[in-house]
């Protein structure tokens, strides 16, 4: 298991973009607004950590669901944040 990616959530996109683009270095991977999460967790056996999460009673936002990437769950954590649960295909 491991953290993929992370979505920084920012009230300025310009000046976003500016500074972890152009003076960090980052790649830019989605400029767009809405409903995204902002963590990825990244796991070998999707049905495995699904059940655990699931059983902790943890709010789950979205069911699983097949992407062109493998199969992907949307939950929350202890604080509220949206994290995509992924999975191999």
């Amino acid at each position: 298991m491991r953290l993929d990616l992370v979505t920084l959530v920012v009230d300025d996109y310009d000046k976003a973009i500016e500074f972890f683009v152009n003076v960090l270095g980052f790649d830019l991977v989605e400029d767009s607004p809405g409903g995204r999460v902002a963590f990825f967790l990244q796991v070998d056996d999707f049905d495995e950590v699904y059940e655990r999460i699931v059983s902790a009673q943890v709010p789950i936002v979205r069911e699983p669901r097949s992407a062109p990437y493998g199969r992907v769950a949307v939950f929350l954590d202890c604080m509220g944040n949206p994290w995509d649960l992924v999975g191999p295909p």
